[in-house]
């Protein structure tokens, strides 16, 4: 799958989702041991909120849980679940606390918000799926209000090391083999660890952030250095 490119890719990106929608939370918690909702906690702290009516756009959000979490932590603000899957914000919207978020439908390479909009952009698992980072780094970018923030929760390429073989075991047998047996989609979870392994390094997306004109860009690294929590300032 990663051999696709342009729109190919993204009607690709698009189908897979729609498919694995109705087990796309449960297989993230087993993928991720549990861990992926304390790094969407840690996304919205790093958000840096106003106390009063801020409003974020949680970009490629899938059934919601960036928008929840941002909710939750700061219950006057206002949040905007944006994805291109249907399916996906369908099954966010029927979740308990849906009816809390805004859902858009939402091209993240064309957003369609104005200027300096929005006092944070937030996004889980989104970067190493557009056809065009730069180009949606630079509508994240567009849509910020000056000082506002931008953060992305996503893998990164593994880096070389003694738990390399382990790391790869986990992506390319484990998952696959979960996905199988929970969502009957092997392929849609060989299409992780193939992304993961070929999108940046975490200092290469950094760099990227940087090119597109966002200040104080920094990262950490989280999971034995598989995934990546970016952010940085307009």
């Amino acid at each position: 799958m990663t051999h696709l490119t342009g729109h190919e890719r993204a009607s690709y990106v698009q189908a897979m989702f729609t498919r694995i929608a109705a087990r796309y939370d449960v297989m993230n918690r087993l993928m991720t041991m549990g861990q992926d909702a304390r790094w969407r906690r840690e996304v919205i702290r790093r958000a840096s909120l106003p106390p009063y009516k801020s409003l974020v756009l949680d970009l490629g959000a899938g059934t919601g849980d960036l928008s929840f979490e941002t909710l939750k932590q700061n219950p006057d603000s206002r949040a905007i679940a944006a994805d291109f899957t249907l399916e996906m914000m369908k099954i966010g919207r029927e979740r308990p606390t849906g009816r809390f978020a805004l859902w858009s439908a939402v091209d993240a390479l064309n957003i369609p918000f104005p200027d300096n909009t929005f006092d944070a952009v937030i996004s889980g698992f989104l970067l190493r799926n557009v056809i065009d980072l730069p180009q949606a780094l630079a509508e994240q970018y567009r849509v910020l209000k000056p000082g506002g923030r931008m953060i992305s929760l996503d893998t990164t390429k593994p880096r070389p090391g003694p738990l390399a073989p382990l790391i790869a075991f986990h992506m390319h047998t484990i998952i696959p083999a979960l996905g199988k047996l929970l969502t009957g989609e092997a392929e849609a979870y060989t299409y992780l660890p193939d992304t993961s392994e070929n999108f940046l390094l975490a200092e290469d997306l950094a760099e990227k952030m940087r090119g597109a004109g966002f200040g104080e860009v920094a990262f950490q690294r989280r999971m034995f250095g598989v995934v990546a929590i970016h952010w940085g300032v307009k």
